[in-house]
């Protein structure tokens, strides 16, 4: 499957532009978005805008808002923005190690559809929507999710992560996925045939060449053994890789049937 050519930084800057004005819209009272719409209908008005429609007077009235919260030009945007993605591409921005485990093996190409599941996901998901990949965030627990997408919208990397609150055995992917990121908390509480679905799903949604990453040992914290992933990965490549001290991580690549 070929995959979509990258989201432009023309684009990503039209949804920050229009955002900014949305949350404007959303902080001021009704009354003052109708004086800004008195003072757009005066604006066309003395521009012999004589033909005054409604969608008309609501770009104007987002000219005004742009003005005054003073929205940098393209070009000033851009300049900003590739620098902070220069960085937001850094693994040791997130706190990652540059020599571990996710910053090795975990290479989509763009645009590739990634799920990170289980707890503390928050870093990886942010450092994949930074390499251009869209994320899928699935956790158990609400809050986890709600930090995720703070710090999301924070980095400007709101539109490349999604998140659901569900239980992996019961959240299927849309489309191909390039990779797999999973705690051992991702497993807590399912029984082994629970697994086996999951895994069999998930397998089946990774397109070939994907890779899946599952955390064995997390700071002292199990999740599947090795000896039942290297039963339900039968047919892929993987290797069982110590990340540090305390964690120990089991890497798949699907190989092409």
């Amino acid at each position: 499957m070929s995959q979509p050519s990258p989201r432009s930084l023309k684009y990503e800057y039209e949804l920050y532009v229009e955002n900014e004005i949305e949350n404007y819209k959303e902080s001021v009272s009704r009354s003052a978005i109708l004086k800004i719409g008195d003072e757009a209908a005066a604006a066309l008005r003395a521009g012999e805008q004589f033909s005054m429609d409604e969608i008309l007077l609501w770009a104007e009235v987002d000219r005004i808002i742009r003005k005054r919260l003073r929205i940098p030009a393209y070009d000033t945007w851009r300049k900003k923005r590739v620098k902070l993605l220069e960085e937001y591409r850094r693994p040791e921005h997130w706190g990652i190690p540059a020599d571990g485990l996710l910053a090795r093996e975990i290479h989509p190409p763009a645009e590739s559809k990634v799920l990170v599941a289980g707890g503390e996901i928050d870093r990886t998901a942010l450092y994949l929507a930074a390499h251009g990949c869209d994320v899928t965030a699935v956790d158990r627990e609400v809050v986890p999710l709600q930090r995720v997408m703070n710090a999301a919208h924070a980095a400007g990397l709101g539109d490349r992560i999604q998140s659901y609150v569900a239980d992996i055995t019961n959240w299927s992917p849309d489309v191909p996925l390039g990779a797999l990121v999973c705690t051992p908390a991702a497993f807590v509480g399912l029984s082994l045939e629970e697994r086996g679905r999951a895994f069999e799903l998930l397998q089946g949604a990774t397109r070939d060449g994907g890779v899946h990453l599952v955390g064995t040992i997390v700071r002292g914290q199990r999740g599947v053994s090795v000896a039942e992933l290297r039963r339900q990965y039968k047919g892929w490549s993987i290797s069982v890789e110590d990340d540090s001290s305390s964690s120990k991580s089991f890497v798949a690549r699907k190989i092409a049937s």
